[in-house]
C-alpha cells in the first residue's frame, strides 16, 4: 500500500461502523505478529518502543532511534501505520517539523501528540509544525491531539470534562483531525465530549474501560491497546523465565507459543 492510499485508509477507519481498535507495536517483529494477527492499522506505542531500546518512557528517547525504528516497522507491514511522537521530541518547532518530516517521508500516516502538562498553546503551535512537516513530505498526516487532563489529573474532577472539551476545540483549530483522551472511562463524560467536540475521540485501554460495543453507542471512534499489549508480553516474559531458572518447568515458555516456522515465515518475502 502506497503512503497516499495509507493515508486515506486511515482516515476511512476513523468513519467506520465500528471504532478503530488500533493495538500498539514496539518493533518490526511485534508490528509484524500484529498485522497478520488481523489489525486493519498499527500505531506504536512509545512506552514499549523506549523500553525496547533501553530507555524509560517520557521523552527519553532519543528521535533518530524512533525514526529508525519506524523505518524498520514500515519496512515489514502493508497495513497503515500511525507513531507515538510523544510531545514532538523537541521544544524546537523547527526541529519537531522535522521530525515529522521524516515520519511521513518514512511512511507513516498518523502521529500522536501529547500536551503533558504544557499549556494548550504549546500543543497547538506543535500539531501545526508537524502538519507543515508531514506536507513537505507530500502525506495528508492524520493529528491525533492527546489531552493528558484525566491521565495526569491535571484539574479537579469537576472540572476535567471542561477543560478537555475546551482543549479539544483547540486542538481541532489547530489542525488536529482526532482527540485522544486516556484515562476517560466514564461514560457520561464520554458521550459528552463526542458531542461537544466535532472529532473522532480516541480511548486507551485500562481497567473500567466499557466494552467495545457499549463505546461504539457512546460514539467513540478509535480504541488504542497502548503499552497494555508490550507490558503482557513482558510479563510472560519475566514469568517465563523464572519458571525457567528456578528449574520448576517450561511449560510458559511454549505454550502459546508462535512455532519457529511460522514465525520465520512471516518475514520471507
Amino acid at each position: 500500500m502506497d503512503t497516499r492510499t495509507a493515508a486515506t485508509r486511515f482516515r476511512q477507519l476513523h468513519q467506520g461502523p465500528t471504532p478503530l481498535l488500533l493495538p500498539n507495536a514496539w518493533d518490526a517483529g511485534s508490528a509484524r505478529i500484529i498485522e497478520n494477527a488481523g489489525a486493519q492499522a498499527i500505531a506504536t506505542t512509545s512506552a514499549g518502543l523506549a523500553w525496547a531500546h533501553g530507555h524509560s518512557d517520557g521523552y527519553a528517547l532519543p528521535a533518530a532511534i524512533l525514526i529508525a525504528a519506524v523505518k524498520e516497522i514500515a519496512r515489514v507491514i502493508s497495513i497503515p501505520l500511525s507513531v507515538d511522537m510523544e510531545a514532538g521530541y523537541s521544544t524546537d518547532l523547527s526541529v519537531i517539523a522535522e521530525n515529522a518530516n521524516a515520519l511521513a517521508s518514512a511512511g507513516v500516516v498518523g502521529i500522536n501528540l501529547e500536551d503533558g502538562t504544557e499549556r494548550p498553546e504549546v500543543l497547538c503551535q506543535r500539531i501545526e509544525a508537524t502538519k507543515r512537516g508531514a506536507s513537505r513530505a507530500g502525506v495528508d498526516l492524520f493529528v491525533n491531539a492527546r489531552t493528558d487532563v484525566f491521565l495526569r489529573a491535571l484539574q479537579p474532577a469537576e472540572k476535567a470534562e471542561e477543560e478537555v472539551i475546551a482543549r479539544g476545540r483547540k486542538y481541532r483549530e489547530a489542525g488536529a483531525d482526532g482527540l485522544f483522551v486516556p484515562g476517560l472511562v466514564d461514560k457520561d463524560i464520554l458521550r459528552r465530549v463526542v458531542t461537544a467536540v466535532p472529532l473522532p475521540l480516541n480511548v486507551l485501554v485500562r481497567a473500567g474501560l466499557s466494552p467495545v460495543s457499549e463505546l461504539t453507542k457512546l460514539g467513540v471512534r478509535r480504541i488504542s491497546a497502548g503499552s497494555g499489549i508490550a507490558g503482557a508480553v513482558h510479563g510472560l516474559t519475566r514469568r517465563a523465565t523464572r519458571q525457567f531458572l528456578d528449574g520448576s518447568g517450561y511449560g510458559a515458555m511454549l505454550e502459546g507459543a508462535v512455532p519457529y516456522a511460522e514465525m520465520n515465515a512471516l518475514f520471507t518475502r
